[in-house]
């Protein structure tokens, strides 16, 4: 995926677009998990779609939920899904910094070489 540490650094052009792909499939794993955030909550807690937004955003973004849910059903979701959450976040960060961490390792074996 990324160039080896003998390939010479990839352009400042070509690390832009690599940095906005993994930008995209960053954001494309957190709207895929809001999506059965919402989900869970307009079907299982009978939120509207507002609230179920607001619901799944805050649990995704690790603040917690706003509103007391009403039955279990609802309150395993909320907690499986806080749990994802929380893997999802830190794995939505990872897949964007890895190419600036993976760049400026890179540049320090180049340094290394010469």
């Amino acid at each position: 995926m990324f160039e080896h540490r003998t390939h010479p650094m990839l352009s400042r052009a070509r690390f832009a677009r690599r940095l906005i792909r993994h930008l995209g499939f960053a954001l494309l794993l957190v709207l895929f998990s809001l999506a059965i955030g919402v989900w869970g909550y307009m079907g299982l807690a009978d939120l509207p779609f507002v609230d179920a937004v607001l619901n799944a955003s805050m649990i995704l973004g690790g603040m917690g939920p706003v509103d007391a849910l009403p039955n279990a059903p609802a309150k395993w979701f909320a907690s499986l899904y806080a749990l994802y959450s929380g893997i999802t976040l830190l794995s939505a960060v990872a897949v964007f910094l890895s190419p600036l961490l993976h760049r400026m390792l890179h540049a320090l074996h180049l340094e290394e070489g010469e």
